[in-house]
């Protein structure tokens, strides 16, 4: 009697609909940052530790640019926007730590170093302790490293990736460090304070990265005709270089180098990019300039997303130092892509600002952040352990 008890248990389940069972939607591929496939079940979801890990770390910084600015190009790309490739996003929130309302320098220092301080600081605490950037512990453990940016190479987002200083406007200090820093490619403007005779000290920067095996090149045409795996452009002179669209698409071009000089090694590579320019437009309260900025900010987004789509292994992730301008967005036509723009201040605001991911471990970044956490969260998705020192 047991016996056919059992049996007819047994064949019960069987029978059993497949819904009537736990069952989870997952990615084909079984890794995230990829929309599920319909109709593909399992019983459980794979472990985290299974899912693919990020080679590559790309982070993107608008300088500025809060939620308004990135609806603002939304709409100016009439749906075309290479925001909405992203598939997953979230905020983050911008305080220092002894501010409520961040500068670039407090807040650049958290999203590549993940510790707060204090405003005006660089790459440091606020104690005056120095703290590495993602793109000094990544080469640490052999990767290659860089950064591309729309404003003078000792501007403090930059700065905040190689220097360590407790005021970001110690230019001379700043480009010391960056001569020594050791990253592959470094592409932005402001050559003067590399000169010897700009300095108060007689000391020539521009030197030690020659004799470090840079090659320097002053012009986007020299800077795509280099071969050299150690290359510093400087697309202008002084520190406030041209603005969009007038300029050279120095954003875009600097990029394609970049990706080209940081693929050649296998152990992979660490890159930081930035769109300076759309904070000092809205420090104008100029709404065509902002949008020019953000135009160009939108061709980099499409070099650096095809590639991260066709390379798989890359993980991208896009944030803001801070909103400027307290834009409002009061009105448009969507139809023309056109915008109506209000600011209300000529400063900074304190509102938290958009946090956009793609490629491996990309589902980590969803919700509301510190702006701290972004860097702990790109070391897990490389699947590499981030050590606070306190």
């Amino acid at each position: 009697m047991k016996k056919i008890i059992l049996t007819l248990a047994l064949a019960a389940l069987t029978t059993l609909p497949a819904f009537s069972q736990k069952k989870t939607l997952v990615a084909k591929s079984d890794t995230i940052g990829q929309m599920p496939e319909a109709g593909r079940w399992l019983d459980e979801p794979p472990a985290i530790e299974a899912y693919k890990k990020a080679k590559n770390v790309i982070i993107i910084i608008g300088d500025g640019m809060g939620t308004a600015q990135v609806y603002a190009s939304i709409v100016a790309q009439k749906g075309h926007s290479n925001f909405l490739r992203f598939p997953y996003s979230g905020f983050s929130r911008t305080f220092s730590h002894n501010k409520y309302t961040t500068d670039s320098g407090a807040g650049g220092t958290a999203i590549v170093t993940g510790y707060k301080t204090d405003n005006y600081h660089i790459g440091m605490l606020a104690d005056k302790t120095p703290v590495k950037s993602f793109l000094t512990l990544c080469r640490e453990q052999g990767m290659s490293s860089g950064f591309v940016v729309t404003s003078s190479v000792l501007d403090a987002t930059p700065a905040s990736t190689y220097a360590h200083v407790p005021y970001r406007k110690m230019y001379d200090t700043i480009s010391l460090h960056m001569s020594q820093c050791g990253f592959d490619v470094m592409i932005g403007g402001g050559i003067s304070n590399f000169r010897p005779e700009n300095r108060k000290d007689g000391l020539a920067p521009l030197d030690t990265l020659l004799k470090r095996g840079y090659e320097i090149t002053y012009s986007l045409e020299e800077m795509k005709r280099s071969k050299s795996n150690k290359l510093v452009t400087f697309f202008c002179e002084n520190y406030y270089g041209p603005v969009a669209p007038g300029r050279d698409p120095v954003l875009a071009e600097g990029t394609k180098k970049a990706l080209d000089i940081l693929t050649r090694n296998p152990k992979g590579f660490a890159m930081m990019i930035e769109g300076s320019q759309i904070d000092w437009a809205c420090h104008n309260n100029d709404a065509a300039y902002m949008e020019a900025e953000l135009a160009d900010f939108e061709k980099m987004l499409k070099i650096v997303l095809d590639f991260a789509e066709k390379d798989g292994n890359t993980l991208v992730v896009v944030t803001a130092d801070h909103e400027t301008g307290g834009l409002v967005l009061t009105g448009g036509n969507i139809e023309k892509g056109k915008n109506e723009c209000k600011y209300i201040t000529d400063g900074h605001s304190g509102v938290m600002v958009p946090v956009f991911a793609y490629g491996p471990g990309a589902e980590r970044f969803t919700g509301i952040q510190n702006n701290i956490d972004i860097l702990p969260k790109v070391f897990k998705a490389m699947g590499r352990e981030f050590k606070r020192i306190n």
